[in-house]
């Protein structure tokens, strides 16, 4: 057996590996927020519809399947060979193509912190790698090794194990993040988090709205918050997200209405008004093409998908 097929065969078995240890976790639940902080784990055994959700700054790995996300006009495919890094709160739509019992979608997420990839910035000696271009957005797919599959595996073995996840969760975090930071995908990431870099400003915008998604947004306040020309501002903010800051803040809006509705019964025009809507006949047409149904249908639809799933779980 030559190089070649050593590596891949490690690869194999270290998916495989990771492969069972979250479907003994995760059972019949299809997802898991587990005790390690920032770690999600994911089964699925049927194809989903695509879903409006938004990603948090995370690393995304799957050791059985693909997914697919759509950002703006950009399609990103992430599966067993390739991981989905993203950097920053962005609305997207997901979708899982294929799953079965036979064959289920198996993968994780964690919850990538900031403040540590800036502090892994200050301390280590990384690799040289050419700016994040003024296209490049804040999402990203990279090749998934062997060296972060087995920090991935180690990671999910501290599951129910209190006394192990204070003391290693952080160390493996940190592992992952220095991993992805000394590749290309994570140019994006290393802008972001670096004090000053226009990424980074941009991104405190961002992160502005996605806090104050319920009050008037004036992209001239948003730009010089930002310490930039409007256009210039406009520029970096689309080259990030893929969408304009209004639109931006319309998803977030939109998916939040869309979860108080769901999780905490409120209606329609309620919702509208919680999340910076004038007028509820606007939020009905914004939220019909959003979702494709009207919100009332919409919701009814999703809590009967979620009872259908608690029943036959």
């Amino acid at each position: 057996m030559n190089g070649a097929e050593q590596d891949a065969a490690l690869l194999r078995k270290l998916r495989s590996d990771l492969s069972r240890r979250i479907d003994l976790l995760v059972g019949s639940t299809e997802k898991r927020v587990t005790d390690v902080p920032g770690l999600t784990i994911v089964r699925r055994v049927k194809p989903t519809a695509p879903l409006c959700v938004t990603y948090e700054p995370s690393l995304a790995v799957i050791t059985q399947g693909r997914k697919e996300v759509v950002l703006g006009a950009r399609t990103f495919v992430y599966d067993e060979s390739r991981y989905l890094l993203t950097s920053v709160d962005l609305p997207i739509v997901s979708h899982i193509p294929e799953a079965s019992e036979s064959k289920p979608f198996i993968g994780l997420a964690l919850k990538l912190e900031l403040a540590v990839v800036r502090e892994l910035l200050s301390v280590a000696e990384l690799p040289a790698q050419e700016s994040a271009g003024d296209s490049s957005p804040a999402m990203a797919t990279g090749k998934t090794t062997a060296e972060i599959l087995d920090a991935c595996r180690r990671l999910v073995d501290l599951v129910g194990k209190p006394r192990e996840i204070v003391v290693l969760s952080g160390l493996i975090q940190r592992e992952l993040i220095f991993r992805v930071l000394q590749g290309p995908e994570g140019a994006r990431l290393r802008a972001i988090a670096t004090l000053g870099n226009q990424s980074h400003r941009t991104a405190k915008a961002i992160e502005w709205i996605r806090t104050n998604y319920a009050k008037p947004l004036r992209v001239e306040d948003l730009a010089e918050m930002t310490g930039m020309a409007v256009s210039t501002f406009h520029h970096h903010f689309r080259a990030l997200t893929s969408m304009s800051p209004l639109q931006y803040q319309k998803q977030i809006r939109l998916q939040t209405a869309r979860g108080r509705m769901v999780t905490e019964g409120i209606d329609a025009a309620t919702a509208a008004f919680e999340v910076g809507y004038e007028s509820p006949s606007q939020f009905n047409r914004e939220y019909r093409r959003q979702f494709g149904q009207p919100p009332v249908k919409d919701v009814r639809n999703l809590r009967a998908s979620q009872t259908s799933v608690a029943v036959s779980g």
